[in-house]
């Protein structure tokens, strides 16, 4: 009961502002503000408490303090529709999000035990989806009551006034909101004057709800095991069920080695985090509600080049892949136009849900970062970067993605950091994201004969400040 209190706690004081940081997928471009400044490039260095995010290996390297920063994160996501006026459907449409401004907070501690062993602790977290895109784009019912769930617009409150559709033919507002925030209790030890492995058991709650998705109650399992009869199920499992929130754990594991005075190496394997299912969206997710965080793999290398500079390139593998709910494809060889206005599509009655059902079609990106760190005084140090990662969306699967358009793929990061006294700092970041785009055929095109083109596109800015003190 006080662990659930408490992960509830800090999952409001941390994750809620943070659902925003759609950048490498739905994973941050970095963590910790001095990481930030560097396109993320951090595996291979050594001066925060963020090693239970980055490499746990290099707390013992980071010596006694503490660092807590805020981020001020801006994302601008935009979808449309084109291509279907001429066919009389009337599916046209364009619309941005309303959430586009929040409060990124970060912490991390860090106490050495001797000389050879540290323990700490780095607060962080994930996120991406938070999207809140007005319903109306869509101004006649006569496309949309001939998708799959125009019959159980009356649902769970679901009006099915004629106008007020939104660009995914549902009642209302468009989006949802995910969040995952993580607590990594940190362990590092040195095994000689160069070398020191660390681990971080990586405790994680997350919270989601989505709303405006009624055109696809005629994919659900509820909607199916009802006979498709609204009456029969007056809470679905699907849309406008509110928060949801669940809690799991994991494991991240490093190794920092010091090669030569010039240059450091790092790695670090954050385990595929186990989560308890979401419920309350069990007709959603691909494995009745699954939605556990993926794996991923980092490795980094530091380089010295003289007293003032530093280089450091990083390479990150995040396996989306390996998360159904993320990675099944959201089309199925099976979709055939619905047989009439209001009902299911023929042959794929229970396409969402189960464990090989439609999802968001994300594959695993590979990420490149690189950063530069310029000692330009003994007060001031300087920093830039950038950050490339494939994207994790295909053509194919716009349409699902409207509601989660994380398509970014090239940042360019500024920082700096500045003593104001022999034990503390502050250091500053400032990230931007160049503006993206995915197009592909509309997945509505199956249903209603049409040949509309989906589009997605985003960009970002963020710029960050976190104050740091070195503990005696």
């Amino acid at each position: 009961m006080k662990r659930t209190i408490l992960a509830s706690a800090l999952l409001a004081a941390f994750a809620i502002p943070s659902l925003a940081l759609a950048t490498d997928g739905y994973f941050p471009h970095g963590y910790g503000m001095k990481a930030k400044g560097m396109g993320g490039a951090s595996v291979a260095m050594a001066d925060d408490s963020f090693g239970g995010a980055n490499n746990p290996a290099s707390m013992v390297w980071a010596c006694d303090r503490f660092d807590i920063g805020l981020d001020l994160f801006s994302p601008k996501r935009d979808i449309s529709r084109s291509g279907s006026s001429g066919n009389g459907t009337g599916m046209d449409g364009a619309v941005s999000s309303g959430s586009n401004l929040f409060f990124v907070p970060e912490f991390g501690y860090n106490r050495m035990i001797g000389w050879d062993m540290s323990v700490g602790v780095s607060v962080y977290g994930n996120g991406g989806m938070n999207t809140d895109f007005n319903g109306g784009q869509i101004g006649t019912a006569t496309a949309c009551n001939n998708t799959p769930g125009a019959g159980f617009n009356g649902a769970s409150g679901q009006s099915g006034v004629p106008g007020g559709y939104n660009m995914l033919c549902g009642q209302g507002k468009l989006g949802m909101n995910l969040s995952q925030l993580i607590i990594a209790p940190t362990f590092a030890k040195k095994v000689n004057k160069d070398n020191s492995f660390g681990v971080s058991l990586l405790l994680a709650a997350q919270q989601f709800k989505a709303e405006g998705l009624s055109a696809f109650y005629g994919y659900t399992s509820t909607a199916f095991n009802s006979g498709f009869n609204p009456a029969a199920y007056p809470t679905n499992n699907l849309t406008e069920r509110g928060n949801d929130t669940t809690y799991g754990y994991g494991l991240k594991l490093g190794w920092m080695g010091k090669v030569s005075d010039t240059v450091t190496l790092g790695a670090s394997y954050t385990s595929k985090v186990k989560m308890g299912k979401f419920n309350k969206y069990q007709d959603l997710f691909a494995g009745q509600g699954a939605f556990d965080i993926p794996e991923s793999l980092s490795l980094g290398v530091a380089f010295k080049a003289n007293p003032a500079w530093t280089i450091a390139v990083d390479y990150e593998r995040i396996n989306y892949s390996g998360i159904s709910s993320v990675s099944n494809s959201s089309r199925t060889a099976l979709d055939a136009p619905a047989a009439g206005p209001g009902l299911p599509p023929g042959g794929v009655f229970n396409s969402l849900g189960c464990g090989s059902c439609r999802g968001f079609g994300w594959s695993s990106v590979n990420v490149f970062k690189l950063g530069a760190e310029y000692q330009y005084n003994p007060k001031l140090i300087l920093r830039a970067g950038y950050n490339h990662t494939d994207n994790p969306i295909q053509a194919r699967d716009v349409t699902f993605n409207m509601i989660a358009p994380g398509v970014v793929q090239n940042h360019a990061t500024l920082g700096f950091t500045y003593d104001v006294s022999k034990d503390s700092e502050i250091t500053m970041a400032y990230m931007h994201a160049f503006r993206n785009s995915v197009s592909g055929p509309s997945l509505f095109n199956t249903w209603l004969g049409d040949n509309a083109t989906d589009k997605i596109q985003m960009y970002e800015n963020s710029l960050g400040i976190a104050y740091s003190v070195k503990l005696k």
